[in-house]
């Protein structure tokens, strides 16, 4: 049935075909999935059709995982897997007891299942300006910082973004005594970089990272293969070390976030975010927001509008009328004592 299948689609596409036959949604799709997802091989015996092998799939992001939702994608996070979208959800959290004034969500945005937490918080940043809703800080989780982000928002809109930013995995930081990058005194200024043994660099050149701005730091080879510290330093056995610096304004704003988070005052207002996590649970258990009711990106995006709107709407009725949100809860062992009380 795959080999007719594929005959088909032939049919459709050939050049004598009527054009309007070959732009029937319904044949885009079957023949994406299948130009995706299958592959045919043609020999003696005629033609076999199987499945693609996992390294010859297209990337998640590109790969229809439904032919009845053409935007829906796979993604797994944490290892959950799932097929469909995801919400970012942005709320107030100021203190209410000096503001006096609700939680309320100011922004939702909806992407499909295989976009990143932090491909959208600039995006969410604009939005949030486009509508004047730009709060002086931004508390995120680690998803959504970096350090151009964090520098970007600073510039751009005038927001402090704060958040946990990934740890530094390079093996020497990995290893317990090992000389990372904080193990080095840097003089910018010079373009002079100075390692614990007291050796200076020989490189000094700006280059590219992952498609980010980047400073390349080398130190000779024959000062770092007789030396001690080197088992601590550096694996390689045929250049000395190497040191991928971050531009003056990156690099200072991580070392100032990474400080500041560790601080008492920082951890304690941090911990405000935690909020966050209340108002997904009464998204999923009150609006139903974990399954789309929906087909389609514009569809479900203005789901997630109105689950927003009505969230907004429950918590101003409460705090009209004076009606606390949160159920008052008996533990099992209370419910018992007052049952044995009675």
């Amino acid at each position: 049935m795959g080999a007719d299948g594929f005959r088909l689609l032939e049919a459709v596409h050939a050049a004598d075909a009527p054009g309007w036959l070959r732009e029937i949604p319904a044949v885009v799709v079957l023949r994406t999935v299948w130009i995706k997802q299958y592959h045919r091989t043609v020999n003696d015996g005629g033609q076999e059709v199987a499945w693609r092998e996992d390294k010859d799939l297209p990337p998640s992001r590109q790969r229809i995982c439904s032919p009845y939702d053409t935007d829906a994608r796979y993604a797994t996070k944490r290892g959950c897997g799932w097929e469909g979208y995801q919400v970012h959800l942005t709320e107030t959290c100021d203190d209410a007891t000096e503001t006096g004034l609700p939680h309320l969500v100011t922004n939702m945005a909806t992407t499909d299942a295989t976009v990143t937490d932090v491909e959208r918080t600039e995006q969410i940043h604009t939005g949030l300006n486009r509508r004047n809703l730009l709060p002086h800080e931004h508390i995120v989780d680690a998803g959504y910082t970096s350090a151009e982000l964090m520098v970007g928002a600073r510039r751009d809109f005038g927001i402090t973004l704060v958040g946990p930013l990934r740890i530094d995995n390079s093996p020497q930081a990995r290893t317990g005594g090992g000389f990372d990058r904080t193990a080095f005194t840097i003089d910018r200024d010079n373009q002079r970089v100075t390692c614990p043994q007291g050796v200076q660099n020989t490189i000094w050149s700006t280059g590219s990272e992952r498609g980010r701005e980047s400073i390349v730091v080398g130190f000779p080879i024959t000062s770092c293969q007789p030396c001690p510290a080197r088992p601590r330093c550096t694996r390689s056995t045929r250049a000395g070390r190497q040191l991928m610096l971050r531009p003056r304004d990156i690099h200072d704003a991580v070392e100032r976030a990474r400080t500041e988070h560790t601080t008492d005052e920082r951890k304690q207002r941090y911990a405000i975010r935690a909020g966050v996590e209340a108002t997904i649970h009464q998204a999923v258990a009150v609006t139903g927001i974990r399954r789309s009711r929906y087909t389609g990106l514009p569809k479900t995006r203005l789901a997630h509008v109105f689950a927003a709107t009505a969230i907004n709407l429950i918590r101003l009725d409460a705090w009209w009328t004076g009606t606390p949100l949160d159920r008052p809860r008996t533990s099992h062992l209370a419910r018992l004592d007052l049952g044995l009380a009675a």
